[in-house]
Formats: structure tokens, C-alpha cells, sequence
């Protein structure tokens, strides 16, 4: 999508039996890139920018996804760090809900994507997998919190148990992300 140059080829033959090749393979790879161009008009367009205008900021897609990365992870930490330090820090069910409460339907959409494009594209591969350890790391904090400060554990003991937990409110987090993200518009207006 922000790639500049000919598209993969979208091809026949042996990995597609029964396709027919030379002709229709072209007009399925013209389809994909038409495809392909007008999700990335849908994806800039709310943005108030131009494609050109993102192409200019960054070098690449990966650059645009450290960005947007590096943006949702210090949203993240401000609400979780605030949560943490709170008297009473909220348990994993309260913290779950706080965390899908906040969600926003057009930015699970553009995650699921990402998501999806880490299967093809190491380099945002490689920045979600840290994007998700790091949110995983925010999440053990404040449930190490939440279990000194409510459930009364000693510090070597909270750091042990919050582990299973966090990677649990991580997982069903990341549910709901994809939930959110695959819910219709008229879905999104009927809750």
C-alpha cells in the first residue's frame, strides 16, 4: 500500500489450479491494485492529509507504522500509569473494561491491518511484536500494582502471579481489538 513500484504479481498456474492464466491474471492483479489504492485513499482521507502528503513524512510504511505505534503505545501508558498509581488500582476485569471502553472502531480496523500485514512485511513485524510487548509490559505493571495495593502480595510475588494475568487481559484485549474492528458500521451505531 505505500510501497512505491509495480505490485506483487498476482499470478496463475501452479499455485492457483483451475485459474486461467495470461489475460485474467493481469486484470486480477490490476483489480488488486485498484483495490489496494482505494483502501489507502479510505485510510488517508480521515487523516485530513493526502497520500502524497504521507508518502512525503515518511521514508515508508514502516516508518508510518513506528509513528502510529509510537503514538498509541503513550496514550496507553498514560491511562495504564495512571491506573497503576491509583490508591486502589483496578483488578483485570475493571482494567479489561476500561481498555475496551476506549477503543475506537476505526483505529481497531487500521490495527487488524497492521496486524495483517506482519505476515509479508518483517520490518512491521518487527515493530508490532514490540508494540506488544511493551503494551504487555504496561498491563504486568499495573496488575502488580492492583495485587499489592488491593490483593495485599509482597513484591516478589506479584511480579510472578501478574504475569499470567496480564497475558490474559493482553489476549482478551487484542479479542475484542479484532471484534471491534470486523463490527459494520451499522453494528457500530445499533451499540
Amino acid at each position: 500500500m505505500y510501497r512505491r513500484g509495480a505490485p506483487a504479481a498476482v499470478g496463475g498456474g501452479a499455485e492457483f489450479p483451475g485459474r486461467a492464466q495470461g489475460g485474467a491474471a493481469a486484470r486480477s492483479e490490476r483489480s488488486s491494485t485498484r483495490r489496494a489504492e482505494r483502501a489507502s485513499t479510505r485510510g488517508t482521507a480521515g487523516s485530513g492529509l493526502s497520500a502524497g502528503s504521507i508518502h512525503a513524512h515518511y521514508r515508508d510504511k514502516a516508518d508510518l507504522v513506528r509513528a502510529a505505534a509510537r503514538e498509541v503505545l503513550a496514550e496507553r501508558a498514560d491511562a495504564l500509569g495512571e491506573y497503576g498509581a491509583a490508591d486502589a488500582p483496578p483488578g483485570p476485569d475493571e482494567l479489561l473494561a476500561r481498555l475496551i471502553v476506549a477503543i475506537d472502531p476505526a483505529e481497531a480496523r487500521v490495527g487488524v491491518r497492521t496486524w495483517g500485514e506482519t505476515t509479508t512485511d518483517p520490518a512491521v513485524r518487527d515493530i508490532v511484536v514490540d508494540m506488544t510487548y511493551r503494551m504487555r509490559a504496561m498491563l504486568h505493571d499495573c496488575v502488580a500494582a492492583w495485587l499489592v495495593e488491593v490483593e495485599h502480595h509482597g513484591p516478589p510475588r506479584d511480579r510472578e502471579h501478574a504475569t499470567p494475568i496480564a497475558h490474559r487481559v493482553m489476549a482478551l484485549y487484542q479479542a475484542q481489538l479484532l471484534h471491534t474492528a470486523m463490527r459494520t458500521p451499522k453494528e457500530e451505531t445499533a451499540s
